[in-house]
């Protein structure tokens, strides 16, 4: 299963389980960055700083590359959408910033640089140690819980963006003029057949 499919499947499960926040301040942190992008002029991030921002920017193409389907989390503004977020939910601010703080903790204790400076090896095998919760040692604990919450704000931010809605492939809200029933080879998949 490749990466953007897992993540994928954690984006549409559902959403009051998955996430701390509710699912309309979702959809209001994605229409106002959708407007503030088209308006052109370059983002101001309100919450992180530069260095923060530029984190952000590299974590969450780590977790939402760009592949021949669609683009990566900052090509569909998910920087945008966490500085929103973080803006309009001050409990969200502290976690993430503190999260953001121990990825260049440990990179600088490991590799003697920030996450930002580092290679794309040295981020990997960081990564590798606190994506996977039931393999990572306790002194991970707290890069582990980060890292969690922060892939799923990733995964909500792509999927709930205009390209993450096209990558889902989401057919809903289109009006059918006709219904001609169930596809014939989903039914078969079911083992069913209309009588």
């Amino acid at each position: 299963m490749k990466r953007r499919e897992a993540v994928r499947l954690l984006a549409v499960a559902p959403l009051a389980a998955a996430f701390r926040w509710a699912p309309e301040s979702v959809r209001q942190a994605a229409v106002q960055t959708r407007a503030a992008l088209t308006r052109g002029a370059p983002y101001e991030p309100k919450v992180f700083t530069a260095h923060e921002w530029e984190t952000v920017r590299v974590l969450v193409d780590l977790i939402i590359p760009r592949d021949e389907r669609s683009g990566s989390a900052t090509d569909a503004a998910v920087p945008e959408f966490m500085d929103f977020m973080l803006s309009d939910d001050p409990d969200l601010e502290t976690p993430v910033r503190g999260g953001l703080a121990w990825l260049d903790h440990e990179c600088d204790d490991r590799y003697g640089k920030t996450f930002v400076a580092s290679s794309d090896a040295e981020r990997a095998a960081l990564l590798e140690d606190i994506a996977w919760p039931k393999r990572a040692t306790p002194e991970h604990a707290a890069g582990v819980a980060f890292f969690n919450s922060f892939r799923d704000l990733t995964a909500s931010g792509f999927w709930s963006s205009k390209m993450g809605i096209a990558d889902l492939q989401y057919q809903g809200n289109s009006f059918v003029t006709e219904w001609r029933g169930c596809p014939p080879e989903a039914l078969a998949k079911l083992g069913v057949r209309y009588p």
